[in-house]
């Protein structure tokens, strides 16, 4: 099977060229450019960056019968969130259609933040897809937007795919980005924490098969996991401690020391579902203490969910 693959220059809101086909899954990817016909190249001497996720909350333009249209107001939100950390690499879930990507970027772009590319995962569910803007440019797209699984005997597929590039920050470093957004918490016939689980497990699979092949890759894993940190699908994901294959939850806090990432309005519990995780080469380049949940005054307008990042220094230790 094969991934339908779409690259290309994209002006401002221009027509996406597409490139030729190839890779894993049955799958619809889309990786484009802003404004400028040539290939950005690594940005040299970057001291550190900031790498965020941020989940936008149904960042929709037309709306449907589950989803209803974002408000201007709450889109100017969104973006001023982002704005005030000042991401260089920026995950997105619950982004709409690829018109809803172009529209926060030129949001951004307003406001002084260009990025030059972007990767959007068209997985099965029509409505909410992961992304990633960068500054930097891609050396691999691995993307997969349709990922098979097993529940109780029948085939099914991650809802949101998986999202998986390696961008070069500079001529010596290249760091490896895998978004996800596992299944929400509304309930559904088969059971929603046990299609979190698996949808985790199939996560893990992905995790240890890049590990296995390069264990001194630099792995960032980001994204809304639905889950807290003591639930399965969670610690699943993150491996056994201390273990070479294992994860490290970056514990992201506010000025005031709380670390809750999500606020749901109908039963009224805060909780922190979103994460940043990271590898045993990864590890040394971060800078300590550099783990943040956004405290931004806008973040109601924009989202249930509060932005997370952290700084890195790009050069291997």
């Amino acid at each position: 099977m094969h991934t339908n693959g779409y690259s290309g220059y994209l002006g401002d809101f221009g027509t996406i060229k597409p490139a030729p086909r190839g890779g894993f899954f049955c799958a619809l990817l889309f990786s484009f450019l802003l404004a400028g016909g040539t290939s950005a190249a690594p940005v040299p001497g970057v001291s550190e960056i900031v790498v965020a996720s941020y989940n936008i909350e149904n960042y929709t333009l037309t709306g449907s019968q589950r989803t209803r249209i974002k408000t201007v107001v709450a889109r100017e939100a969104v973006a001023d969130v982002i704005a005030e950390v000042r991401p260089d690499i920026l995950g997105l879930c619950e982004v709409g259609s690829i018109e809803a990507l172009e529209d926060l970027r030129e949001r951004l772009k307003k406001r002084g933040f260009i990025f030059p590319y972007a990767e959007y995962v068209d997985g099965p569910d029509p409505e909410r897809h992961v992304a990633l803007l960068s500054r930097f440019p891609w050396v691999h797209r691995q993307s997969l937007a349709r990922v098979p699984y097993q529940l109780n005997g029948a085939p099914e597929l991650v809802r949101r795919g998986f999202l998986d590039v390696t961008v070069q920050v500079n001529p010596r470093y290249a760091l490896r980005l895998v978004g996800v957004h596992l299944k929400s918490k509304l309930p559904v016939p088969e059971g929603e924490t046990l299609v979190r689980r698996m949808e985790a497990r199939a996560l893990r699979g992905l995790v240890d098969g890049i590990l296995l092949e390069d264990p001194q890759v630099n792995l960032l894993l980001y994204g809304d996991m639905n889950d807290t940190k003591e639930d399965a699908s969670v610690r699943n994901i993150l491996g056994l401690r201390g273990q070479p294959f294992s994860l490290t939850d970056l514990p992201a806090e506010d000025p005031g020391g709380d670390r809750w990432t999500h606020y749901r309005f109908f039963t009224d519990v805060y909780s922190r579902i979103d994460y940043l995780m990271v590898n045993r080469a990864l590890r040394p380049e971060l800078v300590p203490g550099s783990a943040r949940v956004s405290h931004s005054t806008q973040w109601r307008k924009a989202s249930d969910h509060r932005l997370i990042y952290a700084a890195l220094v790009p050069q291997d230790r």
